[in-house]
């Protein structure tokens, strides 16, 4: 459990690398309590998103892995950051929760194999735990490397 002050260094340092980059934005930094580590969300909200989010949040996702190098140097504890902006990561798993369930009617109602786009592993993560709580289909990742999907196929 991180304490007050360890969470205003990190509000503190990514309020410095976002006026470094020139983005003037809003900083928004909560801890959640879970099991394991604790997880530290961040939310930021500037007006060009585009930028920090990159092709298929491939910036974002380097964008996180760079903070937590910077404030692991800081902040000695361990502890896993969830970085958002405007909402990405948010709007994203429930377009992805949509698509599951939409992928898993059709294969159902069509009694046929659907195959999803390659996907990074955390957005198979998500239609593989949406996917794990129904009855009438199953879930698979095929393929290797950037070329990776999602099988959805019936239960048999």
């Amino acid at each position: 459990m991180l304490n007050k002050e360890q969470l205003q260094t990190i509000e503190k340092e990514i309020q410095h690398l976002l006026e470094r980059l020139e983005m003037p934005s809003e900083v928004r930094v909560e801890q959640v309590e879970g099991p394991g580590e604790p997880t530290v969300q961040v939310a930021i909200v500037v007006g060009e998103p585009k930028m920090l989010i990159g092709e298929r949040g491939q910036t974002l996702f380097e964008l996180q892995h760079i903070l937590k190098l910077l404030l692991r140097k800081k902040i000695a504890e361990p502890f896993y950051l969830a970085l958002d902006i405007n909402e990405y990561k948010k709007n994203k798993e429930e377009s992805l929760r949509d698509l599951a369930q939409t992928t898993a009617d059709e294969g159902a109602l069509l009694k046929k194999p659907k195959e999803l786009p390659p996907m990074p592993s955390s957005e198979r993560r998500i239609i593989h735990m949406v996917l794990a709580g129904r009855t009438d289909v199953t879930s698979e990742s095929l393929g290797d490397g950037p070329d990776r999907r999602v099988v959805v196929k019936l239960k048999v």
